[in-house]
């Protein structure tokens, strides 16, 4: 990582340095040993809520195995999509561990999507059913797309898709990605609970609240389904942390901090960790009518184990913009 300047990625930069989904998938299952062993450096992540339900987010991590630094700032804003503008923003900067200076900033909205649905195509390897055929998507927009790249990287038996939208034109749009993309049977759901009901997956992907608005209900969850709430405890009723079987993470402190600080008031027990589970030191899914809750609060690690993986590809095709120090 020596150059004489700061290489600018830009979004398109970002898609076109060619790392594909298996390639991060793989990366963040070796990040997460990493982590498991606390060879890593990554605080508890600060923000800020300039405006309601709207939030800055620093990030930052350093993986001593990797010999790569860096820090993500990224920003969720609810109001965004009504002014042509996306939900989640930011921007990721890697640093020279040798020296601190910075070597790359880029674009990290792509970089974000990804390694989401990554962590939960994780979680769902080793929380979910083997015999999983049917996924639950409610909230249509970037994450409910790269969730279903992920999960079609580990499942291949996936037959249908029920989808539901609060927003009628993103859930056509998006049954039209998936009829266009997968060999996956799709339904447009008329509410939450027919896209919940009946699914062995159920992913969540609705904007985090400062407060939250409760619409998903637990008991519509049927035995042996795995819930991923990626919008915190914003979207779904208390008993879907207080009463599933097993309930896990992807970062237990932090996860300790947030319900410390006024969120997931209802959690009684953290079953797990999802390194622990990746290394064998705790198991998974136990029994097959189990519903497990995993609740995954993002990791700086991996944005920035994955932000790498870009800024290498991009330097071998000569991708962005070099700018002086």
């Amino acid at each position: 990582m020596k150059q004489s300047g700061i290489l600018y990625l830009s979004a398109k930069d970002v898609e076109n340095s060619g790392l594909s989904m298996i390639e991060i998938i793989s990366s963040v299952e070796d990040i997460l040993k990493e982590k498991y062993f606390k060879r890593i450096e990554m605080p508890p992540k600060p923000g800020i809520h300039p405006r309601s339900d709207a939030f800055i987010h620093a990030m930052p991590a350093f993986i001593p195995r990797m010999d790569i630094a860096g820090i993500k700032w990224i920003a969720g804003y609810l109001q965004n999509p009504e002014k042509g503008l996306p939900y989640i923003s930011g921007i990721l900067v890697l640093n020279d561990p040798e020296t601190g200076l910075p070597i790359s900033v880029m674009d990290a909205s792509w970089i974000t999507a990804k390694r989401t649905a990554a962590i939960t195509a994780l979680s769902a390897k080793h929380l979910a059913r083997k015999d999983l055929e049917s996924i639950g998507i409610v909230g249509c927009g970037v994450q409910a797309r790269s969730h279903l790249e992920a999960l079609s990287v580990i499942f291949k038996g996936i037959k249908k898709v029920r989808a539901y939208d609060i927003v009628k034109e993103k859930l056509f749009l998006y049954a039209d990605y998936v009829r266009s993309n997968f060999n996956y049977d799709v339904i447009e759901s008329t509410d939450p609970k027919e896209a919940i009901c009946g699914s062995d997956i159920i992913i969540t992907a609705t904007p985090i609240l400062s407060k939250p608005k409760p619409i998903a209900k637990f008991e519509w969850v049927k035995k042996g389904s795995l819930v991923c709430p990626i919008e915190f405890d914003s979207y779904w009723d208390s008993n879907t942390f207080s009463k599933p079987d097993r309930l896990f993470t992807d970062d237990v402190m932090q996860l300790k901090y947030y319900k410390k600080i006024g969120r997931f008031k209802a959690i009684k027990r953290i079953h797990g960790e999802l390194s622990e589970i990746i290394m064998g030191v705790k198991k998974g899914r136990i029994n097959e009518a189990h519903r497990i809750t995993v609740v995954n609060l993002g990791l700086a690690l991996v944005d920035v184990a994955v932000a790498s993986q870009i800024y290498e590809k991009a330097v071998k095709k000569n991708l962005g913009v070099l700018l002086p120090y």
